[in-house]
């Protein structure tokens, strides 16, 4: 289940809808990690094919580096792509050990012989951008970086190393840190966005992935992609094809709406997929990402400008979009319209449902909801506004009682739940994550109760039939999953974040595929 959905919808910095033409110069950069310089340039060459702009070549990996001069020409002058040339030391995060000195000197012959960029460390780029004499190629940019493996310092720290990475007579400013919370990231946007010079700023881990992305929004100059899942040269990067396919990354500019799915964890969401997919076919100028939330106020207070119109957060108020006049907050509940339109479908397709033209086929059901979380309080409010008799089921006794009685409604616990059948073609709606990927061996209630229902809805979508509505089916129920639920919910909150209409044909087409 997707916990939360979050819009990040930015100002007005230039730039119109989703035509063909190329948003931005951000380039993508593929780092190329092998054991012998030939792997490298069949790496290459696949980066190449998978639309790179630019390669960084990390020699720290090759497994014998014997004749520098030798490799260095063979990889700049077999390379189909602009050249980066990294050789990092293990006290900057990379795998050399070496004498230093050798080290420098064969970065100093990449670019005698034509690479286009090379990366040094701060540590040691005044004395190795001093020792050039000024004698260095035109051609060839110096990238001078910091890495911070521990955190990601204040806006005040990371402008006074930006300063001291300008003093050493970089022509690229570099810095990675690493993100310990999601909010680190905006102060590596304020600086990026308020850089005069050429400036790379990425913030490691999985909290940082949103700056892999949005780079391109706030003026990054280039950022990295890899080939294949897992091979990283540092942590949290993501895949090219995923950065132009899935992001839309060459669309991106200052003025693309940023939205997101707020959860924890958060990445097996498909949101991302559904909605990137539904910007581009709509010409509708945003981009949608996974953003892992572990305190939802301090996000909040974080991105409160402007920039970030709307939000969505677990709760029975899941959708909050930001009024840009004044910047009021107003609630919606999304997953409750996709649930209960889902439920109601199903009834009527199985025969259950009610003859009346103008009547929900919920009204004067019993209506089973397991779990007095967010999702569960939706779906009671929702099915007691369409005239059912709800019942709320929860592991803690308490806490059922507790929405029961705010709604109007029965608590039982779920233990009870095993022999509950006061009445026959009863509906049962599972808005607990029992069942949810990895654990599919699990559910909520053992199949032998199940027969006393007509229909059976679970929240959970991955895996799209979960063992409850298997043996449910199996029971004569009949199913919606929560698939359904996901599809009905996006069609409400796409058409609240654009002002479009939902392009509900290639939604199910594209959730089709999982």
């Amino acid at each position: 289940m997707d916990s939360g959905n979050v819009l990040l919808a930015s100002g007005s910095m230039g730039g119109g809808g989703g035509g063909a033409q190329l948003k931005n110069p951000t380039l993508i950069c593929v780092p190329i990690m092998a054991d012998t310089v030939d792997e490298m340039l069949v790496k290459v060459g696949q980066a190449k094919s998978a639309s790179a702009d630019l390669v960084e070549i990390r020699l720290d990996y090759l497994r014998s580096f014997v004749d520098p001069r030798g490799d260095l020409a063979a990889l700049v002058n077999g390379s189909s792509l602009p050249t980066l040339f990294t050789y990092r030391p293990r006290w900057e995060g990379g795998q050399y050990e070496g004498d230093e000195s050798k080290r420098l000197d064969a970065l100093k012959l990449a670019m005698d012989l034509g690479a286009d960029y090379i990366d040094v460390e701060l540590q040691v780029a005044g004395d190795f951008i001093g020792s050039l004499h000024g004698s260095r190629p035109s051609k060839c940019k110096v990238i001078v970086s910091s890495h911070n493996y521990e955190c990601t310092p204040s806006v005040e720290d990371l402008g006074d190393l930006v300063a001291r990475i300008q003093a050493t007579g970089a022509d690229i400013v570099k810095i990675a840190t690493t993100a310990l919370d999601i909010t680190d990231v905006a102060r590596m946007f304020q600086i990026m966005v308020h850089s005069q010079v050429p400036f790379i700023g990425l913030v490691m881990g999985e909290r940082g992935l949103i700056s892999r992305v949005l780079c391109a929004k706030f003026g990054g100059y280039l950022t990295f992609g890899i080939l294949e899942s897992g091979v990283v040269s540092a942590p949290g990067q993501p895949l090219v094809k995923d950065l132009l396919d899935l992001y839309n990354f060459r669309q991106i500019s200052a003025d693309t709406k940023v939205f997101g799915i707020i959860g924890r964890p958060v990445g097996h969401s498909k949101s991302p997929v559904l909605y990137n997919e539904a910007f581009k076919s709509a010409g509708f100028n945003g981009v949608y990402v996974h953003l892992l939330v572990d305190d939802l106020a301090r996000f909040l207070q974080t991105y409160s400008s402007p920039d970030f119109a709307g939000f969505r957060s677990i709760g029975a108020v899941n959708c909050i979009v930001r009024r840009e006049s004044d910047g009021k907050l107003f609630g919606f509940n999304t997953d409750y319209v996709g649930a209960i339109s889902a439920i109601e479908e199903g009834l009527q397709a199985s025969g259950n449902g009610s003859s009346s033209l103008s009547g929900s086929p919920l009204a004067g059901k019993l209506f089973v909801v397991i779990g007095a979380g967010g999702a569960g309080k939706a779906l009671a409010y929702g099915a007691k506004e369409k005239g059912a008799k709800v019942v709320i089921a929860n592991r803690t006794y308490d806490r059922a009682k507790e929405l029961a009685d705010t709604i109007g409604g029965e608590a039982i616990s779920l233990a009870d739940l095993e022999n509950f059948h006061p009445e026959t073609g009863m509906i049962l709606a599972n808005t607990t994550s029992i069942g949810m990927h990895p654990k599919v061996e699990e559910t909520p209630v053992p199949k032998h109760a199940l027969k006393h229902y007509a229909l059976v809805f679970d929240a959970v979508y991955t895996p799209k039939i979960t063992r409850l509505l298997k043996e449910a089916e199996e029971s004569g129920a009949a199913t919606v999953s929560g698939l359904e639920m996901f599809i009905g919910q996006a069609y409400d909150q796409f058409e609240r974040f654009t002002g479009l209409p939902a392009p509900k044909e290639l939604f199910r087409k594209t959730m089709s595929k999982y």
